[in-house]
């Protein structure tokens, strides 16, 4: 993630994370609103809508802000899925670095990216994400029939009538997706900023943000089918499944291959996104933390001096 220059802090990682994380969120929720509803209608056995006719129907129906619906969740999650991503990746790296370069071969770059995605599937994602899918699913009924009013009363909801298992499941996969995730993601990123710095200057943001977004787009395509048997796991339907090999084996039988890359044009673009966005809002935060505890070592000798 960084250069060998800047050793992060724990705290320091776990916090810019967790902000870089809640801002990409946001900013690119309607597109994982988008996908979601592309999955679950190839689920219910309807023709996959394209992503403008999805958008339509729902400012149609909702307004702005159906396409923000269960964007509390996904938002909350996505600020400690980040904060625990980066916490974690750059911990573990730390860990397995050369100790004299301070720099990490391909094969522990993957396994640490890998190690640091299962850890935010456990903790983070797979809650969040269950808690975002049910509330999708919810906000199409009709405003009369909807079960759940928000995050906090649909978490409550949830657990209530299914456990703390209706916010887990789906956990194998989403581990997995997770553990894809991060190692395909984490590693190109940081093969593509290695390259950049190998001469030791600093990628301005632009650059920062290009290096994001072709780390999202080779994400996408290597742990699509990941994001989709995770989806249908977590949906309402996923009592048809006996788990999730036999809904990868219903589905090649049922669907063919390629519906394992359904809604890959809207994750696509919330990639692309999200990328550019979580790893500049990280770099920034980091330098801007970087600055002020430079400036406070600065000025406690001077407080020292004048007491």
């Amino acid at each position: 993630m960084a250069s060998k220059k800047r050793q992060e802090k724990p705290l320091n990682s776990l916090f810019a994370g967790a902000v870089a994380g809640a801002v990409e969120g946001f900013a690119t929720y309607p597109t994982e609103f988008v996908k979601t509803q592309a999955q679950f209608a190839v689920a219910s056995g309807s023709g996959p809508p394209g992503p403008i006719t999805i958008i339509k129907d729902t400012l149609a129906r909702h307004g702005v802000r159906g396409l923000y619906a269960g964007c509390s969740a996904l938002v909350a999650g996505n600020a400690v899925k980040a904060g625990v991503r980066f916490l974690s990746y750059d911990s573990i790296k730390l860990a397995v670095a050369d100790k004299n370069t301070g720099q990490l071969s391909l094969p522990r770059s993957i396994a640490a990216g890998f190690l640091a995605g299962l850890c935010e599937g456990a903790f983070a994602v797979t809650p969040s994400e269950a808690i975002k899918t049910r509330l999708i699913e919810d906000g199409k009924r009709p405003r009369d029939q909807r079960q759940y009013k928000g995050l906090i009363s649909g978490s409550a909801a949830i657990i209530r009538n299914e456990g703390l298992a209706g916010i887990y499941k789906g956990l194998g996969p989403t581990m997995m997706r997770q553990g894809a995730n991060s190692a395909v993601r984490l590693t190109t990123y940081s093969s593509l900023r290695t390259l950049a710095t190998k001469d030791g200057r600093k990628p301005g943001g632009v650059e920062t943000f290009g290096m994001g977004a072709v780390a999202g787009i080779v994400t996408v395509y290597a742990t699509m089918p990941f994001d989709v048997v995770k989806t249908r796991m977590q949906s309402e339907s996923a009592s048809q499944y006996k788990g999730a090999f036999d809904c990868v084996a219903t589905m090649l039988r049922q669907e063919g291959v390629r519906r394992f890359w359904k809604g890959t044009t809207p994750r696509l673009t919330r990639l692309i996104l999200s990328g550019g966005i979580v790893f500049t809002v990280y770099e920034a935060i980091l330098d801007s933390m970087a600055v002020i505890e430079g400036k406070a070592k600065e000025v406690a000798p001077a407080v020292v001096k004048s007491s």
